[in-house]
C-alpha cells in the first residue's frame, strides 16, 4: 500500500495555519490600503468612519458627532463636510464650500509658483587662446548672468593638439574668475572631460539682482555726444520706435 507523503505533508500544514495565532497588529491591510494622492480629500459621503470630530468654516467646533448627523449638517448650511485630518482620532471633518477651497488652493499654487525664483544653469565656451577683445565680451554675460542670480558653466573647448596644453584654459578660467571675484565663487574646480574643460561659478550669498533701467530713462550721455537738447512739440508722436537691442 503506497502513503500519499505529499498530501499528508500538505494537510498538515493546512492544520497548522488554522491554529496558528494571527500576527499582533493583525492581519496585513494591503489590499485596503488608501490610495489617495496626498492632496485629495474625502468629501461628503466618501466619509467611512461611523464619528468624525466637526468644525464649521469659521473654526467653531462642535465635538464629536455621528458622521450622519454632520452630514445632514452640511447639507442644511448648502456645504460640504470635508475630511481634513484622517489620522486623527476620530478624523477631524470640516463643514465648507469644497468648490471654493479647492479654487482657492489651485490660487496660491499657482501665486506660489510665479514667485518663486528658479536659478538657471547658463553656459559660456571659451577657446585656450581668445583673443582680449573677446574675453572682454564673455566675462560681460558672465557677469550679467551671475547678477541675475544664474549660475555659469565656463567651457574651454580645446582642438588637435590643444589638449596636449591644458595649463592654457586653466589660465583663461582664472582671468575669469578674477573679473568676477566681486560677485562669484568657485562651486566646481576644473575638471578636463574629454576635449571639454569645465568650471562652475556661483552668485556670491546675499548678491542681489541689480534693476537696470534703459539709458534713455538714466540720461546718459554716449562719449562724444553733444549736449543734449530739447524737442519740439509733438516729434515724441511721430519718432519711430528703436529697433530692439540684439546681442551677438
Amino acid at each position: 500500500m503506497r502513503v500519499d507523503r505529499g498530501g499528508i505533508r500538505s494537510q498538515l500544514n493546512q492544520e497548522e495555519a488554522a491554529i496558528r495565532p494571527p500576527p499582533p497588529g493583525g492581519p496585513p491591510r494591503g489590499g485596503d490600503r488608501d490610495r489617495r494622492p496626498r492632496d485629495q480629500y474625502r468629501v461628503n459621503h466618501r466619509i467611512r468612519v461611523p464619528e468624525v470630530r466637526v468644525v464649521l468654516d469659521d473654526g467653531t467646533q462642535l465635538g464629536i458627532l455621528s458622521r450622519d448627523e454632520a452630514l445632514r449638517l452640511a447639507e442644511e448650511k448648502g456645504l460640504d463636510l470635508v475630511e481634513i485630518a484622517a489620522r486623527s482620532n476620530p478624523p477631524v471633518c470640516r463643514i465648507m464650500d469644497y468648490g471654493r477651497f479647492k479654487y482657492e488652493q489651485s490660487k496660491k499654487q499657482k501665486a506660489a509658483r510665479k514667485h518663486s525664483s528658479s536659478m538657471e544653469l547658463k553656459e559660456i565656451k571659451f577657446r585656450p587662446k581668445t583673443e582680449q577683445h573677446d574675453m572682454d565680451f564673455k566675462i560681460n554675460h558672465v557677469r550679467r548672468f551671475l547678477e541675475e542670480g544664474n549660475k555659469c558653466r565656463l567651457v574651454i573647448v580645446f582642438r588637435g593638439r590643444e589638449i596636449t596644453h591644458p595649463e592654457t584654459g586653466v589660465k583663461v578660467l582664472n582671468r575669469v574668475v578674477d573679473a568676477t571675484q566681486d560677485i562669484a565663487s568657485v562651486e566646481v574646480r576644473p575638471s578636463l572631460e574629454g576635449k571639454r574643460m569645465m568650471m562652475i561659478l556661483g552668485p556670491r550669498a546675499g548678491l542681489v539682482r541689480r534693476a537696470k533701467a534703459p539709458s534713455a530713462s538714466t540720461g546718459t550721455v554716449a562719449p562724444g555726444a553733444g549736449p543734449a537738447q530739447a524737442a519740439p512739440p509733438g516729434a515724441a508722436e511721430h519718432a519711430p520706435n528703436p529697433p530692439p537691442e540684439q546681442v551677438e
